[in-house]
């Protein structure tokens, strides 16, 4: 890897698939206000199945981290999405759209989720940090493509919002930072075990996007 830091590698390594999420049309429209709103309902709903396994695997975070201080933003994060941000999001934005919070799971929303609940209870900090940095810094990646004046809905704005700014770009790179932290002086085999659980979120990301746009 010489000077790249791991993180970076990690990401290199998945080319094409992560620029294609990060420029995918649907994440595009999202920023542009554009996404229809049976569309953007059906993407909010399927999306609104991860916040109980991405939940838990905040708390298998804070369980197998390390460190005292990888385990304070982790709490910290697990806070905000279980009793703030994205959960009464989620509400208002489906209410807004007439949208449930229990739906059918399309496949590849079933296959996500397996794959959080697989690193979870494995309690492998490694592949735990490698999954919630796939989800959070490609989301990163879309959102902070967004030009031009924000969209005047909020279930577009918001969605944008929650995964831009400050505070969200410091989550990013706390997680970035532990997977170059725990990289440094990995061997052969496990930089490729890893690799495979971050590509695998990594293709699952865009075929989440392919399936909500239809």
């Amino acid at each position: 890897m010489s000077e790249q830091t791991f993180s970076e590698w990690l990401r290199q390594q998945c080319e094409p698939e992560w620029t294609a999420v990060v420029t995918h049309p649907f994440a595009t429209a999202i920023t542009e206000g554009t996404v229809a709103g049976d569309d953007m309902r059906r993407y909010l709903e399927q999306d609104f199945q991860f916040v109980d396994s991405f939940t838990a695997l905040l708390g298998a975070a804070v369980a197998a981290a390390d460190t005292f201080e990888a385990r304070v933003p982790y709490g910290t994060f697990l806070g905000q999405v279980a009793t703030t941000e994205e959960k009464t999001y989620f509400h208002r934005a489906l209410a807004e759209l007439g949208g449930r919070t229990e739906v059918p799971l399309e496949p590849v929303t079933a296959a996500f989720r397996r794959l959080m609940d697989e690193v979870r209870v494995s309690q492998d900090y490694l592949l735990i940090a490698a999954v919630l940095c796939v989800a959070e810094w490609c989301y990163l990646g879309w959102a902070s493509r967004a030009a031009g004046p924000p969209p005047e809905s909020f279930v577009h704005r918001e969605w944008i919002e929650l995964h831009e700014g400050e505070e969200f770009r410091a989550w990013v790179a706390f997680l970035r930072g532990e997977l170059d932290r725990l990289g440094e002086g990995l061997g052969e085999e496990r930089r490729r075990e890893v690799l495979g659980v971050f590509r695998r979120a990594v293709e699952l990301e865009l075929a989440f996007f392919d399936m909500a746009a239809g």
